[in-house]
């Protein structure tokens, strides 16, 4: 069995290859530490798992999750993150992963994440399930950052972090002219007006680690 594994942490990567190398009898390792490392890595040769990590440098997992899902559309993904705020779960789930699972739990169901989807399944951890479901039973419209876009998110989250528009030019690999829009535009949504309320919107509802 061949496993990439795609987080910016190489003690994470360490880790998850000792759980993985116990689990399973025979098992083949890649490693990616950034977006275009795991990209690249993706479409050299097959892999029959991806573990990506939903935040990295550069473009988001769920960015990474996009063009892996449509460059190598029969790699399952299962994506790690340290939120287990239900929204990330769905834009995953929707942008093409076969799981969900929070950093949180995977020393307890990792394995058992693996092999539900190498058999054909999705997989969610049952904390997120509950949440997803409660959600589902109430009718509810939404909170006001699951209308954003993923990259809107991801503004949000680095507004969040503290990170300056240098330091985000740098990271996402856009203008500064192109974030800024994208700042107006998920100010206008969330019906904020500046960086102190958004900062304090994220940490409420804990978008930011």
């Amino acid at each position: 069995m061949k496993i990439l594994l795609v987080d910016d942490h190489a003690m994470l990567r360490g880790g998850l290859k000792l759980v993985l190398a116990e689990a399973f009898l025979s098992v083949e390792f890649g490693e990616a530490g950034n977006s275009q490392q795991a990209l690249a890595a993706a479409v050299a040769q097959p892999w029959d798992l991806i573990v990506l990590d939903i935040s990295m440098l550069g473009q988001s997992g769920l960015e990474v999750l996009v063009e892996i899902h449509a460059r190598c559309p029969t790699i399952p993904v299962l994506m790690l993150s340290m939120f287990t705020e239900r929204q990330y779960a769905v834009r995953a789930l929707q942008a093409g992963a076969s799981g969900y699972l929070t950093k949180a739990s995977a020393g307890t169901e990792l394995v058992r994440a693996i092999e539900h989807i190498l058999a054909g399944g999705r997989y969610v951890s049952a904390e997120l399930a509950e949440q997803l479901a409660s959600v589902m039973g109430r009718g509810a419209k939404g909170q006001l950052h699951e209308h954003l876009s993923n990259r809107e998110l991801e503004i949000l989250r680095l507004i969040a972090a503290g990170k300056t528009l240098k330091e985000m030019v740098a990271l996402l690999v856009l203008s500064g002219n192109t974030i800024s829009t994208y700042r107006a535009r998920l100010l206008d949504k969330m019906k904020m007006r500046t960086n102190a309320e958004l900062t304090h919107y994220a940490i409420l509802n804990r978008l930011v680690e």
